[in-house]
């Protein structure tokens, strides 16, 4: 019986994640020429232009467009799609592979999941964040690329996915077009903006604002193969340790690393103080600090985006800092920016201005 359950358990999950390498892996690894929907296959501009193509000149790109986009549900208010359905299914997949954590507990799967999740987590706080989002410093590219590919391994996104929802972060933080403000309520900033595609690939105007990663090939491959990493992956801890080796070095591996950094759109926009006038609602939030390697100094980070450190006081613990700052000393990050005094200045200037023309207009 335990035998069976652990089949069902695991081909479940392959299921799952083979559907969605496939399904995000079609046209043959190229970009479409649509661009509205930040390079994904199944924006509604994208299904309009193949639709309106003869059915022989379609071929399969327009036939999976058509079917991802199609309505298959209707329930939370909204119309939700295959695409978000199987987004949806993967989430699931992953929770409930932790349901069996408590029965396949021993030491090496703990330090396992340590390890993967240290990893990976510094792979997203570090690559994606601040080297590609932000460019705060250069490395090597055999370097740049190689932590790259340890953040896709996270399951997030592709490098070029990732990034250009950051910057468009930036750009409209806490505005209409922002993908993920708590203006929309806490449980949408934290996942509800995964679960729903239209909303994500309708808002704002695609890829463009990443160029510099869409030149380089190894982006492009990782943009249209970065789920199958993960399933690659699951597979060698599969064969290395079984089941255990699944349900903790990727169910709860995944989940951890997964809700740590969606913390930072939720909690890091909603609870904490801020130390910097922004004109958004970025908070610093010390245990969101510890929790995501000294990403939830983001109030900090939203007052000096290029900052390649967020944590900016002694005391304010910073891992992903930390490691920067090894690898400089090193000689392989190079270009490290940090705000300098002048600026801090300024931005305490401004901060206060804006605190005393509000205790006036309070006054009045």
């Amino acid at each position: 019986m335990v035998t069976s359950i652990k089949m069902v358990t695991w081909l479940t999950s392959i299921n799952y994640l083979t559907l969605f390498t496939w399904l995000t892996s079609i046209n043959n690894g190229q970009f479409p020429t649509c661009f509205s929907c930040r390079g994904n296959y199944w924006c509604s501009s994208t299904v309009e232009r193949e639709l309106s193509l003869s059915e022989s000149d379609m071929g399969l790109l327009g036939i999976w467009v058509a079917i991802l986009n199609t309505p298959c549900a209707y329930f939370s208010g909204r119309n939700w799609n295959l695409l978000d359905l199987v987004t949806a299914a993967m989430f699931v997949s992953i929770h409930v592979l932790c349901l069996f954590a408590p029965f396949h507990f021993n030491w090496s799967v703990f330090f396992l999941m340590l390890a993967l999740g240290y990893a990976t987590g510094l792979g997203i706080t570090l690559s994606y964040h601040r080297n590609l989002a932000h460019r705060s410093f250069r490395l090597p590219k055999f370097l740049e690329y190689l932590f790259a590919y340890i953040a896709v391994l996270s399951a997030q996104g592709s490098p070029i996915d990732w990034v250009s929802t950051h910057r468009y972060h930036h750009q409209y933080t806490d505005t209409e077009k922002d993908a993920h403000s708590p203006l929309k309520g806490f449980w949408f900033s934290h996942m509800g903006w995964i679960l729903d595609s239209n909303t994500r690939f309708r808002r704002y105007g695609g890829l463009k604002n990443v160029e510099d990663l869409k030149r380089q090939p190894f982006y492009r491959f990782l943009h249209h193969t970065f789920f199958l990493h993960s399933f690659i992956l699951g597979g060698i801890l599969y064969v290395l340790g079984g089941f255990p080796f699944i349900v903790w070095g990727m169910g709860v591996r995944m989940v951890i690393v997964f809700h740590s950094t969606l913390l930072v759109n939720s909690a890091g926009h909603t609870w904490g103080y801020q130390a910097w006038n922004t004109g958004d609602l970025s908070k610093n939030l010390w245990w969101l600090g510890l929790l995501v390697l000294g990403e939830g100094w983001h109030n900090n980070h939203h007052a000096f985006e290029y900052s390649a450190r967020q944590g900016l006081e002694w005391w304010q613990i910073d891992v992903t800092w930390y490691v920067i700052r090894f690898l400089e000393a090193l000689g392989l990050a190079k270009d490290v920016k940090l705000p300098s005094e002048a600026h801090k200045k300024r931005k305490t200037l401004e901060t206060r201005t804006t605190v005393a023309s509000h205790e006036i207009s309070y006054e009045d």
